[in-house]
Order: structure tokens, then C-alpha cells, then sequence
């Protein structure tokens, strides 16, 4: 059975070759430590350079051995660069962009590629994506589900959304985090449970501010199994009913779940199985987190047995054929 992975990071070559040699943007640079490579940034997070990052052969080598047929490749979130100035973050997506573009020729039949923006400059962003899809073949963009504070429902960041919706093309929101968080400093929790809330919060903000109203023609996947959203839904539905901050939207929080694709990866099966009956089977992705130590696992690790061929087969790749408008051979 094929089998999309529509949650894949990478660091493409050039930037890597640019931290080797110091010239990297944001000051991202290499350590060594313990005979191997680390991705180390400023603000004080550190990360294996797994090969799998930017090494083609071990990237199609990692994904046989999961038995992954293609993968649907983003940056690494670590290197959106939304705390740096326009031009450097314009910069950086350009070559993420080109190096995503490049691995993709590599291996065709294998990979698809989604672009980085940089939404500090909204006219900038938008324009980058029209150059990414239109020139570059990249099937939308991954972006952070806020900018520094600014949520992606602002209206300063409408005609990213909109050219979105124009190119007819996905936006992957996906948490980011590369310095301390408060009170999440202990035990990992700034991706354990910072990375679902914020995605949680984005989601609810697109509702909430009547976004995706406003827009309806717009596709937006939520990585994590949607984060805390749809476990929650409840309230904000009972949000909706008692408290007027809330009543902007033309219906029910809960009437827009549907509204949005979701990744699988919630390490259990029964939690993703919860998932498809909450959204739907034709609504959720596999997704794998793949090279950070965060990866969920083959599909049937993470969907475990049973389900029906339809339900498997939709979320394998039928799926993502369609939010992201693959062929066989892409």
C-alpha cells in the first residue's frame, strides 16, 4: 500500500553547508559534540544534525525502512526565523525554498515540498508563496501558528491567507519554538505541551475570529492531531453559547472541526482513532515528525489493527493525494 508521510522536516543542503561555514542567517551554526554534529541557535536550542535532515540517501533510507512511499517535506520549525529582520528572514526562505525545491528534483517520485514564508513581511510572504508554488512546483506552505505574538488570523497576515486560498494550495501551521518558554522549562514541556497548545490556540483564533468564514476556500492542516482542539471542542462550543466574545462565528466551533486536516500523530492508536471519529477518516493524515526524536512511527504503529480498508487506505495517501494535489510519480 502506498503510505504519505504529510509530516517530514528537513534542512536542506545549502543552509547547511551555510552553518558549516559560518554564514548561516540568525547566526545558526555546528557544534560537535560526542563525534557528531549539532544544530545550535542563538537563543539557546540545540538539536542533532541527523543525516536524515539533508542527506537524500538517508532520508529515502530512513523512509524504506518505515515504509513511507513519499514524503511531504517542510522545513525544520526551528527555521522559520519570524524574531529576525524582514530581509534576512526573505533571505532564508529563498534558500530553504530552492533546497527543498532541489532534494524534490532528486528524488521525484519520492518527495514533495512545502515552502517556508517569511510572515514578518506579509506582502513579502505572499509573494514568496506565489514564487514557491507557481515557479518552484511546492505544494503550499508550512508556516507557525503566530508570528512572535501576531496570531495567523490577523489582519496584517490576510493576504498570506489569501494567497493561499488564490493558488488553491494547504498551510501547514506548525508550533515553533527554538529559546525558553516560561513556565515551560521543565521536563521538555515546551514541545510536550506547548507545541498542542499552541496549535490549539491558532485553530481556535481561525474560528473564533470568523477567518475561515471570511474564507472558505481555505485548506489548513493541524500537525500534532490538532493539538488540544479537538479534545476541547465542548467548551468553546459552550463558549460560543453563553459568552458574546465568543459569537462571531457564522456557527458553533464544533461545526468548523471539519474545516481543518489533522496529522495522526498522537502516539496512540486509540487517541487517533478517537481523532477520525471526531473529524472524519477523509480529515486526517499520517504524519511522522520525521527525523526529530519526536517521530510517531510506521502507520500501522500508530493506527494498530483493525480498521477498515477505506479508513486505512484514506489516511495512508488518498488523502493527502488530494489536499496536496499528488500523483503517483510526483
Amino acid at each position: 500500500m502506498r503510505v504519505i508521510d504529510s509530516h517530514a522536516h528537513v534542512i536542506p543542503p545549502g543552509l547547511v553547508s551555510a552553518m558549516r561555514s559560518g554564514s548561516a542567517p540568525d547566526g545558526i551554526r555546528l557544534e560537535t559534540a560526542a563525534g557528531r554534529p549539532w544544530v545550535v541557535h542563538r537563543q539557546g536550542y540545540r538539536y542533532p544534525l541527523l543525516a536524515a535532515f539533508h542527506d537524500v540517501a538517508a532520508r529515502l533510507a530512513a523512509m524504506d525502512a518505515a515504509g513511507i512511499s513519499l514524503a511531504v517535506l517542510s522545513c525544520s520549525p526551528t527555521l522559520f526565523l519570524y524574531w529576525t529582520d524582514a530581509a534576512t528572514a526573505a533571505d532564508a526562505a529563498r534558500l530553504v525554498n530552492d533546497g527543498i525545491a532541489e532534494m524534490v528534483a532528486q528524488a521525484p517520485d519520492r518527495f514533495a515540498g512545502m515552502a517556508s514564508l517569511p510572515l514578518q513581511d506579509p506582502p513579502a510572504a505572499a509573494a514568496e508563496l506565489r514564487r514557491a508554488v507557481g515557479e518552484l512546483g511546492l505544494k503550499g506552505a508550512h508556516v507557525g501558528p503566530h508570528v512572535e505574538g501576531v496570531p495567523l488570523d490577523d489582519a496584517s497576515l490576510r493576504p498570506v491567507l489569501q494567497a493561499a486560498v488564490d493558488l488553491g494550495v494547504p498551510l501547514i501551521v506548525h508550533p515553533y519554538f527554538v529559546g525558553p518558554s516560561p513556565s515551560l522549562g521543565d521536563f521538555y514541556l515546551t514541545n510536550l505541551q506547548g507545541n498542542p497548545w499552541q496549535t490549539a490556540v491558532c485553530a481556535s483564533r481561525l474560528i473564533l475570529s470568523g477567518t475561515l468564514d471570511a474564507l472558505p476556500a481555505l485548506d489548513v492542516m493541524l500537525v500534532h492531531g490538532g493539538g488540544h482542539l479537538p479534545y476541547q471542542i465542548g467548551r468553546l462550543d459552550h463558549g460560543y453559547q453563553v459568552r458574546p466574545e465568543a459569537q462571531r462565528p457564522a456557527a458553533t466551533p464544533g461545526a468548523y472541526l471539519r474545516r481543518f486536516h489533522y496529522d495522526t500523530l498522537l502516539y496512540r492508536p486509540d487517541a487517533t482513532r478517537w481523532l477520525i471519529g471526531q473529524v472524519g477518516a477523509d480529515r486526517v493524515l499520517y504524519g511522522t515528525d520525521m527525523p526529530f526524536d519526536m517521530d510517531g512511527g510506521p502507520l500501522l504503529q500508530q493506527l494498530g489493527e483493525g480498521l477498515a480498508d477505506d479508513v486505512q487506505t484514506a489516511i495512508a495517501y488518498r488523502n493527502a493525494e488530494r489536499l496536496f494535489v499528488l500523483r503517483k510519480g510526483n
